[in-house]
């Protein structure tokens, strides 16, 4: 429910409008040096208010750890506890929502599902508890490092942020991401597959709609003798093998063969809207949804290191697990 993972496992709590969100990353390598810098630059590019067309929430989201490191900053082999204290909540800004249930937000499914929501920012439905997530994502990318793995991620415009937001409306986008460095061998079939893991933890990712990998949806209209990933000698390596072309995206039978793995993530556009928008309550009355708060115009620009933090995850959970 709230614990990613298997062999490093990260159980985040805490909620949008709460004192602060937080996690425990289980299982990560002892004696990896942690430059806690890096760890900051990466939570800097989740932050809220720091790119255009962002949400303006001001969030220093400055973590604090509170166990797992010596006092060098080298890893013990024991739980990572740490925290991120909200410091920017106004929660003020929701009174309009109490007890109506926002378009294409989780307070219906939410509210029927436990009888209660957190209208206030959404609670644990809301993308701050992304926050977590990269704090986890940080850590696995300096051990991933010394491997020579990389995890890379881009924004994609599918529409003009600046004319939605003007609009008082919003977009969607697509985040491509890259893994560099995998070694033949990572992934677990049948049902434990790369592919297959890296799609569960992008489809996790609040407003992702849609995940391909390779070829993706094209391969659907394809010729086998146009995709085809044909194999030559690698003239470094001998008895190793490079492929001529990655319609495979990195990924055959489910295991790394060596290319990088190339996917890309479709995001919704946000679903709060700079204007009124017709709704019902939890009586059943019709209502109107006020635009109030501070929104994200499209999610997908922050949602690049979100992208990278759980592909970080992943690689790091299956690589770990392997003997």
């Amino acid at each position: 429910m709230n614990t990613f993972g298997r062999n490093i496992r990260l159980t985040t709590f805490g909620e949008s409008h709460g004192p602060a969100m937080g996690g425990i990353l289980d299982g990560f390598p002892s004696l990896v040096k942690i430059d806690f810098d890096k760890v900051k630059e990466d939570l800097a590019r989740r932050a809220p208010g720091r790119q255009a067309f962002t949400s303006p929430r001001k969030e220093p989201d400055e973590v604090e750890f509170l166990s797992g490191f010596n006092k060098d900053g080298i890893t013990l082999g024991t739980p990572i506890g740490f925290i991120v204290r909200n410091k920017d909540q106004r929660s003020g800004d929701y009174d309009g929502y109490q007890g109506r249930f926002r378009p294409n937000h989780a307070d219906y499914t939410y509210y029927k599902k436990y009888g209660i929501n957190e209208f206030a920012g959404g609670g644990r439905a809301s993308a701050r508890e992304t926050v977590s997530w990269v704090v986890g994502g940080a850590l696995c990318r300096q051990w991933l490092a010394e491997k020579g793995v990389t995890v890379s991620a881009r924004f994609i415009e599918t529409n003009s942020v600046e004319q939605a937001a003007s609009a008082g409306d919003s977009t969607g986008g697509i985040v491509e991401g890259l893994i560099t460095g995998l070694p033949v061998g990572v992934g677990e079939p049948v049902f434990g597959k790369l592919h297959s893991r890296l799609a569960a933890a992008m489809m996790g990712i609040n407003a992702a709609k849609g995940f391909e990998y390779g070829d993706g949806f094209a391969a659907a209209s394809s010729l086998g003798s146009d995709s085809a990933d044909y194999m030559c000698p690698d003239p470094d390596r001998p008895g190793e093998y490079l492929f001529t072309s990655n319609h495979s995206g990195g990924v055959q039978g489910g295991i790394s063969n060596g290319m990088p793995v190339n996917f890309k993530v479709y995001f919704k556009p946000t679903p709060t809207l700079m204007r009124e928008l017709p709704s019902y309550d939890t009586a059943g009355n019709p209502v109107v949804i006020p635009p109030k708060g501070r929104h994200d115009p499209c999610v997908a620009i922050r949602g690049v290191a979100v992208v990278e933090a759980m592909a970080l995850l992943t690689i790091a959970d299956l690589i770990k697990g392997m003997k």
